[in-house]
């Protein structure tokens, strides 16, 4: 095991917002190998890296964040494996979103819309078919190519306040700012805010889809806890950080993705947008479950615990009784899950995924082979462990034909469950 520890040894971390001294834990995870540095064949006999995964709650501005411990262009680097059009539920919701926003903020072929870790140009096909102007900013070589492949002006660059004065020399003043999940993958989250009021025309729209602090608290999903995630979210911490930058949010809108996602609508502080009701009733929510209080934090641990403790207890029950079992997935959400919990190839013999990017490697850590979804059909297992579990429902629709044979799925939390 190669561990790389922490510059921050023998000091006391800072908020990344605020500088306040971190000394509250939410939770610490142990250490785990970043999540999509997934092993090719040939590397096998090389140790991935193991960095501690600790996640610190700013008792200032209640921002939830890991620890500084990797660079982005560390995790986020030209072979990027995750590309977002790979999952159809997931270009439905963009293609919902393009139809939704264009129509309420009343978007034409003048206007422009720039997004902020632009992935595949899974999202800007849809403003592009309208005929507004897109940009996408990608960081990662491997998926930016994609969206250039699909005729989307896309830079790779990282996003924030220089390259921001950049856009705006070359007349990218933007109308819609579009980021999805990419405000948590920042580390300097002051830098990128900075950026997007720049970037952002005098009456124009920003949105931000982040997974809910809120929601990841209430299921306990602790896998979406991994290290190219430096920020976790409420509107309570958004709200501050986008209030310091010149921002606000006037609308908030509950998601069901990723496990339960909140997507903040942000525009100048002067704008003219009026703030909707749902920003207050929001607030309210987070403050009744207690995330303005320390113990609700210290609580919360306890319960990742009790849901490792479910998932390896019905596993060992299953194998003792002979059963197959295998996974489905390779998201990052999974190299948290099964390396916190201990399950390699001894409890799957393997996983699938349908992103060919991943199939012929393994997951980081745990070094469970990853095969295409026609290995399930061959294999025959009797159970199939679901990873990425936000996708539940589109998995057991594509996966029904195990039925044939018995196969039955497993959904790892917030407890552990057998789903026919």
């Amino acid at each position: 095991m190669n561990l790389n520890l922490p510059t921050v040894v023998g000091t006391e971390p800072k908020c990344r917002h605020c500088r306040s001294k971190l000394t509250l834990t939410l939770v610490d995870l142990g250490l785990s190998p970043v999540a999509n540095d997934y092993v090719d064949p040939a590397d096998c006999a090389k140790a991935e890296p193991f960095y501690p995964l600790k996640v610190l709650v700013c008792r200032n501005c209640r921002l939830v964040q890991t620890l500084d411990l990797l660079a982005a262009d560390k995790i986020f680097r030209a072979d990027y494996a995750y590309f977002s059009s790979n999952s159809s539920s997931w270009l439905n919701h963009a293609q919902t979103y393009v139809e939704d926003v264009t129509r309420r903020f009343g978007l034409a072929a003048a206007s422009r819309h720039v997004e902020i870790a632009s992935n595949d140009g899974y999202l800007l096909q849809y403003s592009m078919a309208k005929g507004i102007k897109c940009l996408g900013v990608e960081p990662c070589e491997s998926v930016a190519l994609a969206g250039l492949a699909k005729g989307i002006d896309t830079r790779i660059e990282f996003f924030g306040e220089a390259y921001s004065h950049k856009l705006v020399s070359e007349g990218w003043t933007a109308d819609l700012i579009t980021g999805n999940n990419v405000l948590a993958h920042v580390p300097d989250i002051n830098d990128f805010v900075s950026g997007v009021r720049i970037l952002l025309a005098p009456e124009g729209v920003a949105t931000f889809e982040v997974q809910h602090l809120l929601r990841l608290m209430q299921l306990h999903e602790f896998d979406t806890i991994y290290h190219e995630h430096f920020s976790y979210l409420s509107l309570i911490a958004g709200q501050r950080i986008f209030a310091a930058a010149g921002l606000r949010v006037f609308d908030v809108e509950l998601l069901k993705t990723h496990g339960g996602s909140i997507r903040f609508f942000v525009c100048h502080a002067q704008s003219n947008h009026a703030q909707t009701s749902r920003v207050a009733q929001v607030l309210a929510d987070e403050r009744a479950y207690g995330l303005d209080d320390d113990a609700t934090y210290v609580a919360w641990s306890e319960s990742v615990k009790a849901t490792k403790r479910d998932l390896l207890e019905l596993l060992i029950e299953l194998k003792c009784d002979g059963k197959k079992v295998v996974g489905y997935g390779a998201p990052a959400k999974a190299v948290t899950l099964l390396n916190y919990c201990g399950i390699g190839s001894d409890f799957l013999d393997f996983t699938v995924d349908r992103a060919p990017s991943k199939q012929g490697r393994y997951l980081p850590g745990v070094r469970i082979p990853i095969f295409p979804p026609e290995a399930i059909f061959e294999a025959k297992p009797d159970f199939v462990l679901i990873l990425p579990w936000n996708l539940k429902d589109e998995i057991k629709d594509q996966m029904s034909a195990i039925k044939s044979w018995g196969g039955r799925f497993i959904v790892p939390g917030p407890k552990a469950f057998i789903e026919n």
